[in-house]
């Protein structure tokens, strides 16, 4: 056995409280290397009677790693526990968090792994309605115009000229409103808004007002009535907050510029040298020399109680359903902790998003964020099926590496995107091949996770690099790609149409050649999904003996064999050997 691949932590994700009554117990251990793989268990006081015994189920795999996990009970959750390997040659090996242990010897029940108490206020609610969720973003100034009234000086033609980054075409609240029906036709349920708070640019990152609506994209009863309105059609809205840094604009700076040193405010940020002016390399600011963006000090109290008394606010004010957070990683983890207990105690059910565009485990541990923007998905999606630069292996492992990295619940609730306001749009990144597109749209709404669609994506709009990837939305509906429309339609119906894309679990079936397969599962429902990322047909051979109806065609298929056009897939819903199909 392959002892240097074996790992396991008394920490998320390998060992955690599902709920009052069950914890979570995962392990990682060389791929291929064992054949099975136990957990023995009992109550970390009970000394007379024997360990638990409870086999394992594999629940993620890379090209180097297996992971292992099970969930457990006893009572009063207070756990003592150790795992056995079973590997190729029948051998058996004992491990604790001593490590391996000598089998010479009586086992020591002092060694074992001990997980002593689930306090339920240490565990982590998931929220369903995330989960069921389909994202929309909405770049505001870019989505729809509905009040020309409003329109500032220098306003452009809606979608007329070349796109520049301080380009104004006047998007609005209103406009975004008249489209609500358009976003319920589609099926979207969570509509995301980059920041519409008092700036002088056309993204509004650099706020000057956190507590007002910028004048040109309405007003805050407009902002009441958009969210009362996409409430009425079901659908939740996610307001974006910058609180790393605000604009150079905002009060405390202005006052700070104003007064330097003698400044009240001059602890809100991060000063290098004085006298401070609005130019480089005087203070810390968003990125680097975005002497508009000065970074906030969020350690300071005065900052932090003023912050925290924004997410309220709009939450009180507005009914917003919670929040996507700016550069989030870059503000320390206290600061987002108290968040979380501000927002939650406002509105138990909001959620909090952060933007981080990497592994995010340290804020995803349960007590800070309710997910990311899943980048590695994206990423991984753009190179496997958009450019084809790495292979089906490749690509599964970046999925199980990812999976393997936070709790279940976690990682339902990861908003798996594939392109925003800050990357090449799916169109561009595809060259536009109509294939390419629908595979990494289908792998998106059929993995687990909520799909997130960047506005215009579904109707084709391109688009490479900022400000490119900002276009105008293409409101014409004869130059609109159809095609694409309707495939997210019918991709959003079978998700919603059937829970085990949203709540099952994953499990890889096949993977060779660039064909990939997976099952999801929930209690006795199972789906089949296949996935052919090359330039010919191919037969997958998987041997199961079962049938399947295709969830697009409705037909059943038997699936001992499956054929696949070239750039293709398939998705099945598993029927027993005499159950029936019926819609």
């Amino acid at each position: 056995m392959n002892k240097y691949a074996v790992f396991h932590v008394l920490d998320t994700p390998y060992s955690y409280g599902k709920d009052k009554d069950t914890l979570v117990v995962r392990v990682r251990v060389a791929r291929n290397d064992i054949k099975e793989c136990y957990i023995y268990y009992k109550d970390r006081y009970d000394w007379e009677n024997e360990y638990n015994k409870k086999a394992m189920n594999i629940v993620a795999e890379t090209e180097f790693f297996t992971y292992y996990q099970a969930e457990i009970s006893v009572f009063r959750n207070r756990y003592r526990y150790y795992f056995e390997f079973i590997d190729s040659n029948f051998e058996k090996f004992q491990y604790n968090e001593r490590g391996f242990i000598n089998k010479d010897f009586n086992y020591n029940d002092m060694n074992s792994f001990q997980f002593p108490y689930i306090a339920e206020e240490d565990l982590y609610q998931e929220i369903n309605w995330l989960q069921e969720s389909v994202v929309y973003q909405i770049f505001p100034d870019r989505f729809c115009n509905g009040d020309s009234s409003i329109d500032i000086e220098g306003t452009s033609e809606w979608g007329k000229g070349r796109v520049h980054r301080r380009s104004i075409y006047g998007g609005d609240i209103r406009g975004i409103i008249t489209k609500l029906n358009y976003l319920d036709d589609l099926g979207v349920n969570l509509i995301y808004l980059t920041p519409i708070f008092k700036s002088t640019t056309n993204h509004k990152y650099n706020t000057q007002d956190y507590f007002d609506i910028d004048p040109q994209f309405g007003t805050l009863n407009e902002a009441k009535e958009l969210v009362e309105k996409a409430h009425n059609l079901g659908m939740k809205v996610v307001f974006d907050a910058v609180f790393n840094h605000s604009g150079s604009d905002f009060f405390a700076f202005e006052d700070l510029l104003e007064n330097q040193q003698k400044s009240k405010y001059k602890d809100w940020y991060f000063i290098d040298s004085w006298p401070v002016t609005k130019s480089k390399n005087k203070y810390y600011t968003f990125a680097n020399g975005c002497d508009n963006m000065p970074k906030l000090n969020t350690n300071n109290k005065d900052v932090r109680d003023y912050l925290l008394s924004v997410g309220e606010f709009w939450i009180k004010e507005v009914g917003i359903d919670g929040w996507r957070l700016d550069v989030c990683d870059e503000v320390g983890h206290e600061f987002w902790r108290a968040f979380r207990k501000r927002i939650k105690s406002t509105k138990k059910d909001a959620i909090i998003i952060g933007e981080i565009m990497h592994e995010a485990n340290a804020f995803l541990k349960g007590d800070q964020l309710d997910g990311i923007m899943n980048y590695p998905f994206k990423n991984a999606i753009i190179d496997f099926f958009a450019k084809g630069i790495i292979s089906g292996r490749e690509f599964l492992d970046i999925m199980a590496e990812n999976r393997a990295l936070y709790m279940d619940s976690i990682t339902k609730q990861m908003w798996n995107l594939l392109g925003s306001h800050d990357t090449k749009r799916i169109y561009t990144e595809c060259d536009g091949n109509i294939d390419r597109i629908k595979l990494s749209i289908a792998y998106q709404f059929l993995y687990i996770g909520v799909p997130y669609i960047y506005y215009g994506d579904e109707i084709g709009l391109s688009g490479g690099d900022d400000p490119n990837n900002r276009k105008c939305m293409n409101w014409n509906k004869n130059t609109q790609n159809k095609e694409i429309f309707d495939f997210y339609r019918d991709i959003i119906n079978i998700r919603k149409e059937n829970k085990v894309f949203i709540y099952g679990t994953f499990e890889e079936v096949y993977c060779e050649n660039n064909i990939i397969a997976f099952k999801r599962v929930l209690n006795n429902e199972e789906t089949l999904i296949i996935f052919n990322n090359n330039e010919n047909e191919s037969i997958v051979r998987l041997n199961l003996k079962s049938k399947g109806v295709n969830l697009i065609t409705k037909i059943i298929e038997d699936l001992l064999e499956v054929r696949l056009d070239k750039l293709s897939f398939k998705v099945y819903k598993v029927l027993n050997n005499n159950e029936a199909y019926s819609r």
